[in-house]
């Protein structure tokens, strides 16, 4: 098994209210004169109370192009992944340069170098550090990152790794689309960071700060650091691909950059697949889903979160975490199921309680992976 000694989440410093949101979007998105109400139906039935943004409200309509959100997104991205991952560091009580590993998953901007790579001098990490860089992933990267960290652990036991994750769905807006797609994406996404480090069972776990000194542990902006080992273990992961889907969500990419793929069938989707697959999951470990204590799920939407509560049956609450992080910071991609972690383990579940953190993204495909407290 590997551990998360810390998760910490950070957010962009301009928050809006989602009605505020919506009065902006109505202007870049519709013609002038235009009927909004399909636009005001969807904002307000996305769940979402407030979201982060990477910009103020007023310098959406002033971005010129596909390049200039770009060069937003990396600029934007390496502030936001420098403090994710200094803070996850700082609450692990583990220095940079013991980092052995560092993963980081994007998919609503580029960057070659890749933004690990920029941001390693920065960080202070060892110029032998290992990087991968991930794309196309899109919502289940946090997840799938999460079992490819695990994934290295276990071949390196005494070895350390970060996953970061940054999305910056804002940028991605496209101007003057009244597709039902780019209207639901305007009313669900917001901008955030996360960063997790990870390490493998062979390496002796200490308490933050028994070597730094440092305060780690305590709550800082937007993250909640934890001790080393009062996160999870990791127990195993599972990959799922579903047939015939690769046209269920994604981007199509061009001359104005990323335009998203978001069709409706998304919820039967999950109705379909999913409680097969997690009963089965569970079942290779001797688990039900009775015995899961903690459900860390990505936030998709509320239509989503609401089909993975009937196909998994799961009691009132279950998905409160999930529910409440959609609603307090919108749908940030691969990062929101970070954050959800984030917030279910400052929950302190019971000791040896089983938990499941599960994901979905571009593919089709959901990703579980186990965890132990």
């Amino acid at each position: 098994m590997s551990r998360i000694a810390a998760v910490h989440g950070v957010l962009p410093p301009h928050r809006y209210a989602q009605d505020e949101i919506a009065d902006a979007f109505a202007k870049l998105c519709l013609p002038a004169g235009a009927d909004r109400s399909l636009l005001d139906r969807f904002h307000a039935g996305a769940g979402v109370g407030h979201r982060h943004l990477s910009l103020p409200l007023d310098h959406y309509g002033k971005i010129d192009g596909f390049g200039a959100a770009n060069d937003l997104f990396v600029e934007t991205a390496l502030d936001l992944g420098a403090e994710a991952v200094s803070g996850a560091l700082e609450a692990a009580g583990i220095a940079p340069d013991d980092v052995d590993l560092i993963m980081c998953t994007s998919v609503t901007g580029i960057a070659a170098p890749s933004l690990e790579a920029r941001l390693a001098g920065r960080l202070g990490l060892r110029p032998d550090v290992k990087r991968v860089p991930v794309f196309g992933l899109g919502c289940v990267a946090g997840a799938a990152g999460i079992a490819r960290v695990h994934d290295y652990l276990r071949g390196w036991p005494d070895h350390v790794a970060v996953l970061l994750s940054v999305e910056l769905c804002s940028l991605t807006l496209q101007r003057g689309d009244t597709s039902v797609a780019n209207l639901v994406a305007g009313a669900l996404f917001g901008d955030g960071a996360a960063a997790v480090v990870a390490c493998g069972d062979g390496r002796p776990e200490r308490r933050a700060g028994q070597e730094t000194g440092q305060g780690a542990g305590r709550e800082t902006g937007q993250g909640a650091g934890r001790e080393t080992g009062q996160g999870p273990h990791v127990v195993a992961t599972r990959s799922r691909l579903y047939p015939d889907s690769g046209r269920v969500m994604g981007w199509e990419i061009g001359d104005t950059g990323f335009r998203v793929v978001l069709d409706a069938s998304v919820p039967d989707l999950v109705r379909t697949h999913l409680a097969g697959d997690v009963e089965g999951f569970l079942a290779e470990h001797g688990l039900t889903s009775g015995e899961v204590a903690a459900w860390v799920c990505h936030p998709g939407g509320p239509k989503v979160i609401e089909a993975v509560s009937e196909a998994l049956r799961l009691p009132p609450g279950a998905l409160d975490v999930t529910r409440r992080s959609l609603a307090e910071v919108g749908n940030l991609s691969s990062a929101s199921v970070l954050h959800v972690l984030r917030d279910t383990i400052a929950l302190r579940p019971p000791p040896g309680s089983a938990g499941l953190l599960i994901a979905m993204g571009p593919g089709f495909c959901s990703e579980l992976v186990l965890l132990r407290w």
